[in-house]
């Protein structure tokens, strides 16, 4: 496989004007290029390569390289080629990464439009290492995501009524119809793959977290009709399997037959592959389940879950509103001039509040 990754500020506008020209053309026919997106999100430094949580260039790395990746900025984007063989058209992944965790979850409406949710795929990252921020990352990331989804597919189901074509599905994976729990689950507008990292953390943990957690984490996605994955950069196998679940999101590529349920092993479960049978009711030991008043399955899960690891406080919370003040961008030159102005800004003004109280004495 040949793979050519390309990372530049002005990229987005060439692959984008490439786009609208295949599309004059008839640019999608299964025999030409075929062309993906991939949108990447989760807890911060859920991937941690080196000192950064940069999902995208983990991902490359993987594939590709060997060289450290930049930290993540907010939103960014990059995109890679695949040749299929020798003087064959190449296959296309755009792929998108949100920085920050949940603090820049508005900023999903740039990479989810008309345009990519024609073959539009998520890669949820969860931290496995931190049970108490894990559910509120996922409920406040797809919940996000999948409304500007609905909205997006909403403009394109109006715009093809009005051409008479037929509607674009926003369910573009769902259970086969004899599944006992067609009916129960919530699929995820798009495929869905949620990915548990820093599994070699999580495996220090006491049993009865791995259980809880796990146990949670199986439910979701198959509540969202979504895969589910564990992996750790520091097992070469996990990492492969890993690459070959994102290599299936970014190029149709098989992604491997292998299924683990078992809470006691690294969990690979690809959607449609679960229960909620087998899954089993929520696991409460110290709960009493009746007790609950709960509006919805998820409902209940979402209040035994938070029992057992309550959410972070709303301190510890708090999102950074203004990135540049944010220590996960910090540069350290740039920071010393920025502070060096402030204080040039903050002198300023006092001198002009003088000033100006010393114009209304005057009067």
């Amino acid at each position: 496989m040949v793979l050519t990754v390309f990372s530049t500020d002005c990229l987005w506008e060439l692959a984008a004007g490439e786009l609208r020209d295949r599309e004059r053309e008839g640019g999608y026919d299964g025999g030409g290029e075929t062309e993906r997106s991939v949108f990447l999100m989760g807890s911060k430094a859920g991937v941690p390569v080196f000192v950064t949580n940069h999902y995208i260039f983990f991902l490359y790395i993987i594939i590709t390289r060997d060289e450290p990746p930049k930290p993540t900025l907010a939103l960014e984007y990059t995109f890679g080629r695949r040749a299929r063989g020798h003087s064959s058209p190449k296959d296309i992944v755009h792929l998108w990464e949100l920085g920050g965790g949940t603090s820049l979850s508005d900023l999903v409406q740039i990479p989810i439009s008309a345009v990519s949710i024609r073959s539009f795929s998520v890669i949820l990252v969860v931290d496995l290492s931190k049970p108490n921020s894990l559910w509120t990352t996922v409920e406040k990331l797809l919940q996000t995501a999948r409304a500007q989804l609905e909205k997006v597919f909403a403009q394109v189901h109006q715009k093809q009524k009005t051409k008479n074509e037929t509607a674009v599905s926003p369910a573009a994976r769902v259970l086969p119809k004899d599944h006992p729990d067609r009916e129960l689950i919530h699929p995820f507008p798009v495929p869905l793959l949620i990915i548990g990292s820093k599994y070699d953390l999580f495996q220090e943990m006491d049993s009865d977290t791995k259980r809880v957690v796990s146990k949670t984490l199986r439910f979701l996605s198959h509540f969202y009709a979504a895969s589910l994955l564990f992996t750790s950069i520091k097992s070469e196998s996990l990492m492969s399997r890993t690459k070959n679940f994102f290599s299936h999101h970014a190029f149709g590529l098989d992604r491997g037959k292998t299924v683990s349920c078992d809470s006691t092993k690294p969990l690979v479960i690809p959607a449609g592959s679960d229960s909620f049978s087998q899954i089993g009711t929520p696991p409460a030991a110290d709960v009493d389940v009746s007790s609950l008043h709960a509006k919805s399955p998820k409902d209940l899960w979402k209040k035994v879950y938070e029992g057992v690891f309550p959410p972070e406080s709303v301190e510890h919370q708090k999102e950074v509103k203004d990135p540049g003040r944010d220590l996960q961008y910090r540069e350290d030159s740039i920071d010393a001039t920025r502070a060096q102005k402030d204080q040039e800004l903050e002198q300023f003004k006092r001198n002009a509040a003088k000033s100006w109280r010393g114009v209304e004495l005057d009067a």
